[in-house]
């Protein structure tokens, strides 16, 4: 797998695994009407709108052509995080791609990246109930920060997120 910064013309590609991930990944999370929904052409907009705007770093894994996995991240967004602290906005990798090491080469370099940049942790948010991602960030280094959750609702369901922590 290639691991490249993505550029506007990857955004339908990241956007596609984006949707992709979703509907499997939150399966039974999230309401199947909601992720049925999701709009790979409304994504891809967020995606062009986050690159221009420079709000987050975008790195992607790719397989010959194909974009298999993504990786968006910068500082923090939370208020009162240490001031080194950076965040993994989102790590996704298509459900063809699960369980390839295709994620964990895509934190690697992300982690690779935020500590070039001087920071010396990284968060990030998870969905309580998505135990495959919780696994997955447990196994890289990550630890559930006690006392982080937050609930909100999200596509007509009542979600908790825990913020995860990995210092460097």
């Amino acid at each position: 797998m290639d691991i490249a910064d993505a550029s506007p013309e990857d955004c339908r590609a990241v956007a596609q695994v984006h949707v992709a991930s979703w509907q499997a990944a939150y399966a039974g999370i999230l309401a199947p009407e909601f992720l049925a929904a999701l709009s790979v052409d409304r994504r891809e907009e967020a995606w062009r709108q986050v690159l221009s705007e420079g709000r987050s770093q975008l790195l992607l894994g790719r397989e010959e052509a194909s974009v298999i996995g993504f990786s968006s991240f910068g500082a923090s967004r939370d208020a009162g995080a240490p001031p080194r602290r950076g965040e993994l906005w989102a790590l996704y990798v298509h459900p063809d791609a699960w369980s390839t090491g295709a994620g964990r080469r895509l934190w690697q370099a992300t982690q690779q990246r935020l500590l070039a940049q001087g920071y010396s942790s990284v968060s990030l948010w998870v969905l309580e109930h998505n135990a495959r991602a919780i696994a997955f960030y447990l196994a890289a280094g990550f630890a559930i920060e006690a006392a982080s959750a937050k609930e909100f609702e999200l596509g007509g369901t009542r979600v908790r997120e825990v913020r995860m922590v990995h210092a460097s």
